[in-house]
């Protein structure tokens, strides 16, 4: 294409009154750092108490991010369900995975 043809062709996306149309919002996309610590103790719910995506990466301090790579692998130890296609965390198995992750190579059972 000539450079003639191109001037002409952008012009017909100006507006009427020759002013420029601002750009399309941009599909806003997810926040993928670190969540702030959460706002409850994980100690005082129930444990059968459901914690959302960002609500567990907030206890156990990793992004959201981490935990969706986490349920690609059946067998990651952080267990997890799907309730209406979202991801929903136990508070029992979000305590499980914190007391594995605090234990030291030394204190577990090497059989």
């Amino acid at each position: 294409m000539s450079g003639k043809r191109e001037a002409s062709r952008i012009e017909r996306l100006r507006a009427p009154d020759g002013l420029e149309k601002p750009l399309a919002a941009k599909r806003r996309r997810k926040n993928r750092g670190m969540p702030p610590p959460a706002t409850f103790d994980i100690d005082t719910l129930p444990g059968s108490s459901n914690l959302t995506a960002l609500e567990a990466a907030a206890v156990i301090r990793r992004t959201p991010g981490a935990l969706e790579q986490w349920r690609r692998d059946p067998n990651h130890p952080l267990k997890w369900r799907y309730v209406d296609g979202r991801p929903l965390y136990r508070v029992d198995a979000v305590r499980d995975y914190l007391a594995k992750c605090d234990e030291t190579p030394s204190t577990r059972n090497h059989s």
